[in-house]
Order: C-alpha cells, then sequence, then structure tokens
C-alpha cells in the first residue's frame, strides 16, 4: 500500500513539474483599461512577462488608448517608453477603435508599432493556444 501511494506521489509531483515547465512560454494577452499609475503597473508587469519568455500582446482600451496617442508623449512618458520596448522586443500593441472614437485619439495619433484593432487581430492573439490573459 505505501509503493502505490508513494508511486503516486512521485508521478504526481512529476506531472505537476511537466505543467509548470509546459507554461514558460505560454503566451500573455492584457487588457489594459487604465492610464496613469496604473496603466504603468500593467505594463511594467507585462513587459517583465515578455522578458520572461512570453509572447506579449496588450491591448488598450476605455481610458488605456490615450497611452498611445502621440499628444499625449508628456502625460505618458514612462507608458510609452513602455510600450515602445514592448514592441522593440518583438510583443504586439493592439488599440480598441471605439475607445479611441470616444477618446479622442486618431488614427494618425497613435506611437509608432501600435495598430488598431479588430476581431481578427484581437482573436488571433487571445485564442492562441495555451494564451494566458490579465485585465489591468
Amino acid at each position: 500500500m505505501k509503493k502505490v501511494f508513494l508511486a503516486g506521489v512521485v508521478a504526481a509531483a512529476m506531472m505537476a513539474g511537466q505543467v509548470a515547465i509546459a507554461g514558460d512560454t505560454d503566451p500573455l494577452f492584457v487588457n489594459l483599461v487604465s492610464d496613469g499609475h496604473r496603466g504603468t503597473m500593467g505594463l511594467t508587469f507585462s513587459s517583465k512577462q515578455q522578458e520572461r519568455g512570453h509572447p506579449l500582446t496588450v491591448f488598450l482600451n476605455d481610458e488605456a488608448v490615450r497611452i498611445a496617442a502621440k499628444s499625449n508623449a508628456q502625460k505618458f512618458k514612462s507608458e510609452q517608453e513602455l510600450i515602445a520596448a514592448i514592441l522593440a522586443k518583438g510583443g504586439t500593441v493592439i488599440v480598441c477603435p471605439m475607445c479611441m472614437k470616444h477618446y479622442g485619439v486618431a488614427k494618425e495619433d497613435l506611437i509608432p508599432g501600435v495598430k488598431i484593432s479588430n476581431p481578427e487581430i484581437a482573436g488571433g492573439a487571445l485564442f492562441k493556444d495555451n494564451t494566458k490573459t490579465l485585465t489591468w
């Protein structure tokens, strides 16, 4: 009986280790809805996960679309630097077009590399196998 129990514990430990290993490079999709301090926290968290090998997509919507506007460069300097770093490392940053309209952010005002989202772009990233999601 003890041998069966021990074998079960060993098997469970091995499977747990495999799950952790399998998750090391899972894609991350971050739904960022805030600007300011919360936006900075979300972008910082996202970039740290990207540095750990997770392919990253950040979806800026609601108030967060203001972060991506060149006209807000002074107000959101650190956030725009984080976005530039995410993009430079191969990440994707997409922006909600409805939210852009609501907050008066024009396509021409987007910082370089940021893409206007659509169902194909967002869905392609969100529903990629093993993707983890987080809203900030």
